[in-house]
């Protein structure tokens, strides 16, 4: 007899079997996934309905967060091992899921001043650019500053993990000791920079990128170089998105936190990552 609680099994020769239905405690799909506990990480603090869709929006993009800088991670480490294919698998990925979080925009990216403003005073001094695991990726895309671990100053778990994050080899760090072990000329002076600064373009590294791109097309080269812009074209709409619905919500006010708002967004929108893939391209 089938248990009471199970769906009666079909017969015949279409038959399809029911799902398990019957479980001693709580789900696989629930021991695996957790969705209980994130189901219950929303608090909004206003009464207004729109804060709730921006609790979540936030949440969705700091789980992509998570899983760009484990892709990223992947593919700076797979460069070090000279696993080429494992790090354009991880880079190919991350495009795509950029794509999602920059989708992730789209249910807050049209608010008025007005809709804002109904529960912007629930967030407090809590901003964007505090995410600890933003920083992390911006740190793997090579945009660092030791100035941006003072906010977790007094969250020594968070800090540790961002110092080690700011002095450890950026993606692109890999990208260019990869080049230099196949035998391009990477300027010395860039191989033994200081990996906690912020990379700037090289006129040696823009080179390098030059003469791959006027080379083979189909070489492993110019198609990691491909994969990287990729990635930089997502970020850049990412930055430009943030832009463009901060600027609809609250126009050029002072930020939350503090920032300079749209004007600091603005200055971020401007930075390219992975600055000689893109100036190389002139002189192709």
């Amino acid at each position: 007899m089938p248990h009471p609680q199970s769906p009666v099994p079909e017969t015949g020769p279409e038959a399809v079997p029911a799902p398990n239905l019957d479980f001693e405690s709580t789900t696989p799909y629930e021991d695996y996934i957790r969705a209980s506990v994130l189901s219950q990480l929303q608090h909004p603090r206003s009464d207004d309905p729109g804060e709730m869709v921006f609790i979540v929006t936030t949440q969705v993009m700091e789980l992509w967060f998570t899983v760009l800088v484990h892709e990223w991670e992947t593919a700076a480490r797979a460069l070090r091992e000279d696993a080429l294919p494992v790090a354009m698998a991880a880079l190919k990925r991350s495009v795509h899921e950029l794509r999602s979080l920059n989708a992730s925009w789209e249910p807050i990216a049209h608010l008025t001043p007005a809709q804002f403003n109904g529960y912007r005073s629930a967030l407090g001094e809590a901003s964007g650019f505090q995410s600890a695991t933003y920083r992390r990726l911006e740190f793997l895309l090579g945009d660092k500053s030791a100035s941006m671990l003072v906010p977790y100053r007094n969250v020594p778990r968070v800090h540790d993990e961002l110092e080690k994050a700011l002095h450890a080899p950026s993606l692109y760090d890999e990208v260019l000791r990869w080049l230099a072990r196949r035998g391009h000329a990477v300027p010395a002076a860039v191989l033994e920079r200081d990996v906690a600064e912020r990379h700037t373009g090289d006129p040696g590294v823009e080179d390098v990128w030059q003469r791959v791109y006027a080379g083979d097309q189909d070489s492993e080269e110019c198609r990691l170089g491909e994969a990287l812009t990729e990635v930089a074209e997502q970020v850049w709409r990412w930055r430009n998105d943030h832009l463009v619905a901060t600027r609809r919500a609250m126009g050029s006010k002072v930020g939350t936190g503090g920032s300079g708002g749209v004007a600091w967004l603005e200055k971020r929108a401007a930075k390219n990552v992975f600055p000689e893939l893109w100036t190389a391209r002139s002189r192709v």
